[in-house]
Parts: structure tokens; sequence; C-alpha cells
């Protein structure tokens, strides 16, 4: 983020705590809950934002160096992700040419060569087949036409890019508009990968993602947990085509009020969290970001899950005394494994709750307040891409 847009939003989010005020959407919407538990929308969703719309599975940091690679399942293929001997990232269906067997069933690590299970048939990390046993006997194969098969993929501000359908597009630029040279300014590709982990919540993906929309629960939900180090209910808000950026306000923004504006950092100030369309949280703070994933059990609209990848900034593994001094000295992994307990033990138990409710029948709409934009957003980008009309203002 640009020095003159951070201290743009310090100042707002100052103005917001000295006139106790926040963000203000101007309206109340009201979201059917049939948003979170039909079956019909479930499996239109499941296409059309899942089947066949590009992700970003990744930050460069899960793969350091050729060799490297994950595999992934998020989208209801398997897919195999490398970083090929030439340092380029690729994609692949990660899928035997001889029999469909899946070639790779590990989760991650380093290898020249990926080797089926079935029959040994090898491919490298450009996916180009390069033995099959037997081939004398086995019979001629062409070895050029039976690579694994590659997806588009393409890596951008240090986050990898891949699209599930073979043969579709991928426009980085026109995903993510004027965000991406923001993005690029936090230098994501020079973070290492520090551990993740997987929730599974009986609740529809969106109830999810919408436990990120907004700063009005931490006085109540996390009394205990982080509203001793946020102001709740007071935030700044960004959209950026399908995407926006939440500013969390930190009590420490005081600290800088005796400060020269030319010191000023927002992450002294702020928490950034950018939602990337349409499932992806990613979260900015000094160690490094953390990638909050989440995905519907494939069009199933009562039970979903998150992949929740923890990442630092490569000089926070080399630090001097000095940095050490400006940051929290508690154990990260500590620290880490804390951040992704509140998100399961309270955000996630919250919305499990309310997808209960929504299948219970006592009402047919949930209300977005005015202090809740980026509910506002997310549903009406939903709606929007399905072809739906926009949610309806609350009157009266």
């Amino acid at each position: 983020m640009h020095h003159p847009e951070q201290v743009r939003v310090i100042e707002g989010l100052m103005a917001h705590l000295d006139n106790d005020t926040n963000v203000d959407a101007g309206v109340q919407l009201r979201n059917p809950v049939t948003a979170y538990t039909c079956e019909d929308r479930a499996r239109k969703e499941w296409k059309a934002f899942f089947q066949a719309y590009p992700h970003a599975l990744g930050l460069s940091g899960d793969l350091p160096e050729p060799g490297s690679f994950f595999t992934s399942s998020d989208l209801g293929k398997p897919i195999l992700c490398t970083r090929d001997e030439g340092g380029t990232f690729r994609a692949f269906l990660n899928v035997c040419r001889h029999r469909g067997t899946i070639v790779e069933s590990e989760a991650r690590g380093k290898k020249k060569l990926f080797v089926c299970p079935f029959h040994a048939w090898s491919y490298d990390t450009s996916g180009n087949l390069k033995a099959v046993p037997k081939e004398d006997h086995f019979g001629k194969i062409y070895k050029d036409c039976n690579g694994l098969v590659e997806l588009p993929a393409a890596e951008r501000h240090g986050l990898l890019f891949v699209s599930p359908e073979i043969g579709g597009t991928l426009d980085i630029d026109e995903l993510l508009g004027d965000l991406g040279s923001e993005l690029a300014n936090w230098q994501l590709d020079q973070c290492v990968r520090h551990g993740g982990t997987r929730f599974d919540h009986p609740m529809n993906w969106k109830l999810a993602i919408d436990t990120f929309g907004e700063t009005y629960h931490f006085e109540a939900l996390h009394k205990d947990t982080l509203a001793p180090f946020f102001y709740g209910n007071v935030q700044m808000y960004d959209r950026y085509k399908r995407n926006h950026r939440m500013s969390l306000c930190l009590r420490n923004i005081d600290t800088l009020r005796e400060k020269s504006k030319n010191e000023w950092h927002i992450l002294q100030a702020a928490v950034p969290v950018y939602y990337l369309f349409p499932n992806i949280q990613l979260i900015i703070n000094a160690d490094g970001p953390t990638l909050v994933r989440v995905y519907p059990n494939g069009d199933d609209p009562n039970n979903s899950f998150s992949e929740i990848g923890f990442y630092l900034y490569k000089d926070r593994l080399t630090e001097t005394p000095e940095t050490q001094q400006r940051r929290d000295t508690r154990n990260l992994g500590e620290r880490l494994e804390g951040f992704a307990e509140v998100i399961q033990s309270e955000d996630y138990v919250a919305a499990a709750s309310s997808h209960v409710g929504a299948l219970s029948g006592a009402q047919d709409y949930v209300t977005f307040g005015r202090n809740e934009p980026a509910l506002h957003h997310y549903h009406n980008t939903y709606n929007a891409a399905l072809g739906l009309p926009p949610l309806e203002e609350v009157v009266g």
C-alpha cells in the first residue's frame, strides 16, 4: 500500500474513533436465507464460482524452488502445481495419461519426477512424459502428446492463480483491477510458508466468508481474544471490482497521534484484509500474510471447509535485535495457531449456528446493516455473477 493511501486510511480510522462513526453503506439490505440453503443455487455456485473461475491456490512461497510442488482437490479436480526446473509456475490435472490414476498423492514436497503408482509412468515438473516402463512390450507411446494435461496458470504479485478449466482464460489484470498494484507493494513473493491447517464446518461456505465481513461482532464474540487489540465496529472499506479491502482498526493506532505522518505505517494502525472473489481472504500483518481459502463441499449447500496458510516475510526469519524490538516477541507459532483457533472456535462456531438458524424456518431473510458494507458487496457480487437481482433494501 503506497504511503499516501496509508495516511488516508489511518486518518479515516482516527476520524471514526474521534466522531464515534463507522464506514456507512447508507442502507440496510436483506438477503434471503435460501441464498445459504437452496440446493439449486449451490449447484449453480459450484459450477460458476469453483469449476469455471480462476482461483488463487497459494502464494509463491508454496513453491520455494525448482522441483517444489503441491497438490489440491479443493476445486473438485485433482490438480498438481509445480515450479519447473526453469523456475516457472505450472499447473496440471494430476491424472496419468495411461489409465487415469492420480499421479502424485503427497500434499507437498520436492521432486524431479512424478511417478504414477499404478504402472510407473513418469512425468517431470513441466508435465512431460519422461518414461514408460517396458515400452517395447506395451507398444509405441508418443511422449510429446501424452504429458500431463496443463491448466492455465500464472504467478502474479506473489499469488499463484490457476484456472480449473482446460483451455480456460486467465486474465489477472481483469481479476484484480486496480488492486493489483497495491498487492504488488506488499512483496508477497518474498514470503515463505510457515504451515497451515484445514477446518471442516457444517455450514454454507458463504457463512464462513461472512464472518470476515465486519468488525461489528468483535466486542461480543471476540471480547477476550481480539477485542483487547482491536477497536470493534470501526473500519475503512474500499472496493476493487469484485474484490475489496477492509482495514481493521488496531488499538495501537493511538500511538501514532503524536508522530509525524511521514512516520506512519498502516500496520501500526490497522490490519488490511483483502477479499478476492469469490472465496479468498488475504490478511496482512507485520510478520507476513495469512491466506484463508473457503470452499463448499462440491454442490452441497450445508457443508464446507477452509484451508488456512501461514506465511512469513523472509527477513522475519533473520531478525536483528532492532527489528525484534519493534515486534511482539511471543512465540510466532503460538500466535499463528492462536489466530486459527479464534477463527475455528469463535467465528465458525457462530457461523455454523447461523446455518442451523437458516434451516429452522424462523425467518425468510437475514439483515446486513449500514456498518456491514462488505456483506453488501459479497452478496451483490455473487448475485450479479449468477444473473440474480441485487439485494433488497430494508424499508421502514
